[in-house]
């Protein structure tokens, strides 16, 4: 639930959209996976504006209340400006909402919307963030069964989810976003999805393990495909991260077993080695 404070912000950003400059860069996903740290390092770069909320949730949830609504989460015109003279390139503004890859017309929605935006996208180890995201839906009170039953589940939980979304532009798919423990893993489809819509030179893709064990490089990486000069952070903290009892071995097993043909497809639609043990 939005706090009073940030609802008023967007109902001043609403007020003033015609000032306000739009996004040059999404965080696009994919959740539990580093999206808001990744988002957190970006902002604190001298010429990055950040968003009154980092999620805005407009290209899926919102989208209906239109562009202008939309365009009112960004900085304005004259902040634009001070950040150029601050830095000494043009300003550029972006958000991080991590459903967008994959919620079924978020992309579609971003590519017509947005044509030259470009996108970021974390990825984790899937059986790791499929762990960590039911961890974090058990947290908030959302998720009463266990994780193997949960994972026994998500085939019925999400039937149809996908046809109503489509067909009902302000339908919210509940199960779809809080339920898609495995599915939301299976990477290559996700991404397949965003090549068939933008170029893959806009297209940036970092593993949770390149933030963690070295984010100066990934920090880096990810200034050099914004456009943006370099810069030195002082710390990396984590963002979102969470904390919990550890994976029963036996689910391991059977979840990577599962993943094994995705990742493969991953790997070839990414034309890299592994990242993660099977």
């Amino acid at each position: 639930m939005k706090s009073t404070l940030a609802k008023r912000l967007e109902d001043i950003g609403t007020t003033t959209s015609a000032m306000r400059i739009l996004p040059s860069f999404l965080v696009a996903g994919t959740q539990r996976s580093g999206s808001s740290s990744l988002y957190e390092y970006l902002v604190n770069h001298p010429a990055v504006g950040r968003s009154i909320i980092e999620e805005v949730h407009y290209f899926d949830w919102n989208y209906t209340k239109g562009m202008r609504w939309y365009r009112g989460h960004f900085p304005t015109s004259a902040k634009a400006a001070y950040l150029k003279v601050r830095s000494g390139v043009p300003a550029i503004t972006g958000e991080a909402t991590p459903y967008y890859i994959f919620h079924p017309l978020a992309p579609q929605r971003i590519a017509q919307d947005l044509p030259g935006v470009r996108l970021l996208v974390t990825l984790r180890d899937p059986v790791d963030r499929a762990y960590s995201h039911y961890s974090h839906e058990v947290a908030m009170g959302l998720e009463p069964l266990s994780f193997d039953e949960a994972l026994a589940q998500e085939e019925l939980r999400l039937e149809g989810e996908v046809e109503k979304i489509v067909k009902e532009p302000t339908y919210r798919g509940f199960n779809h976003q809080h339920f898609s423990y495995f599915s939301r893993g299976v990477y290559a489809d996700q991404l397949e999805h965003l090549y068939s819509l933008f170029p893959r030179e806009r297209v940036f893709v970092v593993t949770s393990d390149e933030l963690s064990k070295d984010p100066a490089s990934a920090y880096a990486r990810a200034l050099k495909f914004l456009g943006l000069p370099p810069h030195t952070l002082a710390t990396f903290p984590r963002h979102s991260a969470g904390s919990y009892t550890p994976m029963e071995p036996t689910t391991r097993e059977r979840l990577s077993a599962r993943y094994a043909e995705p990742n493969e497809r991953l790997y070839r639609l990414l034309r890299v080695d592994p990242f993660w043990p099977n």
